[in-house]
């Protein structure tokens, strides 16, 4: 099979796509024949070895796939080969074959393509955990979503709305907003324009955010935990700016504030029936019309460079894709 292979740590020009044995599926995972792979934000990290777990080289980058069964491993019971799937998997998924557990695999639904599949594991249920088990959040409640016409930032803003919270998307560009509001924002914040903190306050009549949605991190952390309200939870989801903040603990005593930190993938694995649980309550969002998965840019796997360029240049909408075929 060909493979996206990291040998050594650095820029995705470093990456190089080889011919590899085809993987073979353990117990409880399956082996899905890849046809599209969703890039995220910490996949960057991890071809520079920059992300919070290292993995030793070589290895095949990529954690959200959507693909046809294979194989399945012993123990595999909500699968069989032939079943249209999209997976999330510990890396190797920008690959023409690649494993994944039973546990965070689930059907393509009906509503989606391959591609449309391919982006929604990792973001959807990162995003659906952060809100529902992280932050409780309970309809009529608002939230703030930084970062928002990204990834996980999008689907946030989806999944928020879905649940019947109001929603303010903040990002760094008109044209981002709009891509929000398309997406169902309720309220629009240009962070590159207007001070977020004091923007977010009048937007809320001086009361504040119940639920701060963050995957940037950087300078604006500090602003938007300013900007929660009293018992606000701010959500930690990753930082896309390349700064870990350091939040100031007198503010989250002033506003019996939680800072709450998500990780989903060690999160399903530690509670797979309630990760099935969310898998089915996400593939109902979708069949009810409250989700729609946006795939703004798709790239054949021999123009990675270009693929990944649109996450580290910060220009991208919605999800970017590697087809597989």
């Amino acid at each position: 099979m060909r493979a996206l292979v990291c040998h050594e740590y650095g820029p995705p020009e470093s990456l190089v796509i080889e011919e590899l044995d085809d993987p073979v599926p353990g117990e409880g995972q399956v082996l899905v024949d890849v046809a599209a792979a969703g890039i995220n934000f910490p996949d960057v990290l991890s071809i520079a070895g920059k992300y919070q777990v290292k993995t030793p080289t070589p290895f095949v980058a990529g954690n959200e796939a959507a693909g046809v069964i294979s194989a399945v491993g012993d123990g595999v019971s909500r699968f069989k080969v032939g079943d249209k799937v999209i997976a999330a998997t510990r890396g190797s998924a920008f690959a023409e074959k690649c494993v994944a557990d039973e546990i965070t695999t689930m059907p393509l639904p009906k509503q989606l393509n391959f591609e449309q599949g391919a982006g929604f594991a990792v973001t959807y249920s990162t995003s659906y955990h952060a809100l529902k088990q992280s932050a409780d959040l309970q309809p009529g409640e608002t939230v703030l979503v930084l970062g928002a016409a990204g990834g996980v930032g999008i689907a946030a803003v989806e999944l928020a709305k879905a649940l019947g919270a109001h929603v303010i998307a903040a990002a760094s560009s008109d044209e981002k907003l709009e891509f929000a509001k398309s997406s169902g924002a309720d309220e629009l914040v240009n962070y590159s324009t207007t001070p977020l903190k004091d923007t977010v306050k009048e937007l809320t009549n001086g009361d504040g955010v119940d639920v701060v949605y963050d995957p940037v991190g950087g300078e604006l952390a500090d602003q938007a935990l300013r900007a929660t309200a009293w018992h606000g939870r701010y959500l930690v989801i990753g930082f896309a700016s390349g700064d870990i903040p350091r939040f100031p603990a007198n503010i989250a005593l002033l506003k019996e504030a939680s800072i709450i930190g998500v990780w989903w993938g060690t999160w399903a694995a530690k509670n797979p029936q309630l990760q099935i649980r969310n898998m089915e309550e996400l593939a109902q969002l979708l069949a009810d019309g409250k989700i729609n998965p946006t795939v703004t840019e798709s790239y054949a796997l021999d123009d990675y460079v270009e693929a990944f360029s649109a996450i580290t240049e910060r220009r991208a909408r919605g999800k970017v894709i590697l087809r597989m075929h």
